[in-house]
């Protein structure tokens, strides 16, 4: 057996950019073959390694990263054919490398600071433009009413509403309560136990009446209706419904809007009746102050402006809620894990969203002076 030659490698004068190979390019000559690559410093433009004699793994995958650091192209790379095989296959084993580990440095969190920034800006537009498509299709609703899906807006009228109102009674009762005997404990120290009446008014009409109802139908109705449309994405039955030539948006997303926006201040008037019978509660049996006390105190000082104002926020909760919901799952790309991350996804974006506009119209009311 003949010893193995060196790699070696020369550019072609006939050929403007050609680099030939030639020589043994395994891993006993890895280093020198490292060598000769690193003092290549004319521009190449294509390999030719059809004079190679020996070639290995290592030899393959030392090539391949120099012709990618150089930016050339597969064609640019010329094998002989007994090596074509070996090469695809290292080919494929170099493109499996497991992911590099996850740097944990300032310049990194800030990277992807910075991405998750973008990605948020991202869904806020195209919230936007679903919003408006929404719009779009509810004027033309008004113009053809015959698009109208009566029956499958009176039957998720059903199904967020009505299924609906004794969990969130339930609820309501149960967080006046709580605020009311909260109020007292601080209220009984200067002895002014009798505006626990005023705390358990304002902050129920104002606030915890719609912002209880919406967190509550976020999580349960968001999910829903991402969940619903997911499916259905998933098995391709919304591709069928626009081979039949109807719209999604149409037939799913319209009316389950309209059913939130009209249920749910109904929701949360009745979430603030139950808060206050929660109040009325804790008042007869924990603060001694009679049923008919309390209400006519409640009357005396109860203000059309406060339930106005928590009222009026119902339908633009309605309308984030139903929105999210029917986006996120429309964005399902059709397996189960999908389905499962757009609700989680759905859900979080709901409660946060609400959250933060809560507490954005509070102070423009406060400001205002409402």
């Amino acid at each position: 057996m003949k010893n193995a030659e060196p790699p070696h490698c020369t550019m072609d004068p006939d050929a403007d950019g050609q680099l030939r190979l030639s020589g043994s390019w395994t891993l006993s000559t890895a280093l020198q073959s490292a060598q000769v690559l690193g003092g290549i410093h004319a521009q190449v433009r294509e390999m030719d390694a059809r004079g190679i004699d020996q070639l290995d793994s290592a030899g393959v995958l030392q090539l391949l990263r120099y012709s990618r650091s150089a930016g050339l192209s597969d064609d640019a790379l010329l094998f002989r054919d007994e090596h074509r095989a070996l090469v695809c296959t290292i080919d494929e084993v170099a493109d499996e490398r497991p992911p590099p580990q996850r740097d944990y440095g300032v310049a990194a969190a800030l990277e992807r600071l910075g991405r998750s920034v973008h990605a948020i800006g991202a869904n806020i537009g195209v919230l936007l433009g679903f919003f408006g498509e929404n719009l779009a299709k509810l004027a033309r609703l008004l113009r053809q009413p015959r698009r109208l899906r009566l029956t499958a807006t009176v039957h998720q009228m059903e199904e967020v509403g009505l299924d609906a109102v004794p969990l969130i009674a339930l609820l309501a009762y149960l967080v006046g309560a709580v605020i009311a005997f909260l109020g007292s404990t601080i209220l009984r120290d200067f002895g002014a136990e009798i505006y626990v009446v005023e705390l358990v008014n304002i902050a129920f009409l104002r606030e915890f009446g719609v912002l209880l109802t919406a967190i509550v139908l976020a999580g349960r109705t968001a999910s829903a209706f991402t969940a619903q449309i997911g499916a259905m994405k998933a098995r391709e039955e919304i591709d069928a419904i626009q081979t039949l030539g109807l719209d999604p948006i149409d037939l799913l997303v319209l009316p389950r809007v309209l059913a939130l926006v009209v249920m749910l201040p109904l929701l949360t008037f009745i979430a603030m009746v139950a808060g206050l019978a929660g109040g009325v509660t804790v008042g007869a049996f924990d603060l001694g102050i009679p049923p008919q006390m309390y209400i006519a105190r409640m009357h005396e000082t109860m203000q059309l402006r406060h339930l106005l104002v928590g009222l009026s926020k119902a339908p633009v909760f309605a309308l984030i809620i139903a929105l999210i919901g029917c986006l996120e799952g429309l964005k399902v790309q059709g397996t189960a894990q999908s389905v499962g991350e757009r609700t989680t996804s759905s859900v979080v974006q709901t409660i946060s969203l609400v959250i933060v506009l809560d507490a954005l119209a509070a102070l423009w009311f406060m400001h205002m002076d409402w």
